[in-house]
């Protein structure tokens, strides 16, 4: 997901209640931060769904250092 910033990843789950997109972050001694998740109800990921994933892990990196 480089749309919300480099080493992102997103993992997308479908079950019966419908489609969801995690996005996640790998750092450094096999730590991983999931910082945000949301259903997905179109077909391209809402700007406001990427935007607040950036504005996430830019909070949580900045209370690791």
């Amino acid at each position: 997901m480089t749309s919300v910033g480099s080493g992102c990843c997103e993992l997308r789950v479908k079950d019966s209640d419908g489609i969801y997109r995690v996005f996640y972050f790998l750092k450094v001694k096999g730590k991983i931060l999931i910082f945000h998740a949301f259903q997905k109800k179109d077909q391209k990921t809402p700007k406001k769904e990427i935007e607040l994933g950036k504005k996430n892990l830019r909070e949580m990196l900045d209370e690791k250092n």
